[in-house]
């Protein structure tokens, strides 16, 4: 494996399409970078009762996740024009496994506010992962190789909930951060290994990098319309993810391994990416946009249907459910970035700077309304919120 990927290097840039080693490096960095955003929502209801603290401050952990990674994609993103992306991602690496080790340490509530709010910046290393499969990706495979990548980041997304309560049941929320921080030095030692370096695009200077970005969002109405489809969908996700925890735990009395197993369901829509990327390809990605926003809206609705089934079936239904959003979600958000990465090839990191800042900030608010409406109105608020930012979606990629 080590030989083919440093064969790599000398291809990147050149329109080679990357052997399947080159490619399945960097999915697997993604999912386990990414998954320090998620590990923490299925300890939501053991870590209430531990530290007892209330339904504001744990709603705070994830929004301040999200927060981070938003602000994260925005500051620190760009910089893989600018500089060697290679030598960013062990940077992050770094500065992440640090982040998990405290996290893992935190004696209260207080403390892992700030660190989660660092894991949330420094997990920005998948943001500098996927413009590199773009890079290296030629034109015609390019919706396949980020479909590819983006399978192993969202499966991280997804399975690190399972992993996280899976773990936490029998070994204690703080072992689910001992183990990510050791996955994190781990791919920081092969990226360092086997990752090729890539050749900047751009000679700005750091402020000038910064304020090319305003430029680019108004340039590119194909851009803030992918940003602002793709962010409802997120917002959606996040206020599914950030309330499922609380919610079965006090409507159903379960702990954060059965929370966790939910992400299982979840996976099987992980499966969409690889698929979406080739129909894009194929296709064209404005009929992939609609037709995962069109699902994503479906499968949150149908969780409506809920209070009038028997216990298992309201389980079963969420289950299902959760297969049919991430699913069309994922879809959308291959499509999506499909689009933008098309855009202006030159300023990828920048344009994927744009357009997850806008999705993270989305998906921030998401967890923030969700735990509102968890607490206002019960899971049906939820059901309405993400039912109805879904459909949203669909009416951005439908009328111009």
């Amino acid at each position: 494996m080590s030989s083919s990927i440093m064969a790599d290097a000398q291809s990147v840039g050149e329109g080679i399409s990357p052997p399947r080693s080159l490619v399945a490096l960097l999915a697997v960095s993604a999912g386990f970078a990414v998954a320090g955003l998620y590990y923490g929502q299925p300890l939501l209801g053991v870590l209430g009762a531990e530290m007892q603290a209330s339904p504001q401050q744990l709603g705070l952990l994830p929004t301040l996740t999200q927060l981070g990674y938003a602000l994260g994609i925005l500051l620190l993103a760009p910089l893989g024009d600018r500089f060697d992306r290679k030598w960013i991602i062990l940077s992050k690496a770094v500065a992440l496994a640090l982040a998990l080790l405290a996290t893992a340490f935190a004696p209260g509530v207080g403390l892992m506010l700030a660190t989660s709010f660092a894991i949330g910046i420094t997990a920005t290393i998948a943001q500098d992962i996927v413009p590199a499969a773009a890079t290296i990706a030629p034109d015609e495979h390019r919706g396949k190789i980020v479909g590819n990548v983006m399978t192993g980041l969202l499966l991280g997304i997804l399975l690190s909930r399972v992993v996280s309560g899976v773990v936490a049941e029998h070994f204690g929320w703080r072992a689910v951060y001992f183990t990510a921080t050791a996955s994190i030095v781990a791919i920081g030692v092969a990226c360092a290994l086997w990752l090729p370096n890539f050749t900047p695009t751009t000679r700005l200077h750091y402020g000038a990098l910064l304020g090319s970005m305003a430029k680019l969002w108004r340039k590119h109405p194909a851009l803030r319309r992918a940003a602002l489809s793709q962010g409802l969908i997120f917002m959606a996700f996040g206020a599914y993810w950030s309330t499922l925890a609380v919610m079965l735990h006090e409507s159903f009395g379960l702990g954060s391994g059965a929370a966790g197993a939910f992400g299982l369901a979840g996976a099987a829509g992980a499966l969409a990416a690889p698929l979406a990327g080739r129909l894009a390809d194929r296709k064209g990605p404005e009929m992939v946009t609609r037709l995962g926003a069109a699902l994503a809206a479906v499968s949150f609705a149908l969780m409506g249907l809920a209070p009038w089934l028997p216990v298992h079936a309201q389980l079963a239904l969420i289950a299902i459910s959760a297969v049919g959003f991430d699913f069309g979600s994922q879809a959308a958000l291959i499509a999506h970035q499909t689009i933008v990465y098309g855009v202006e090839p030159p300023a990828r990191s920048r344009l994927n700077a744009l357009f997850f800042t806008s999705l993270f900030i989305c998906m921030a608010a998401g967890a923030a309304l969700g735990s509102h409406a968890l607490a206002l109105w019960g899971w049906q608020g939820v059901v309405a919120l993400t039912s109805l930012a879904s459909l949203g979606a669909l009416v951005v990629r439908v009328v111009r």
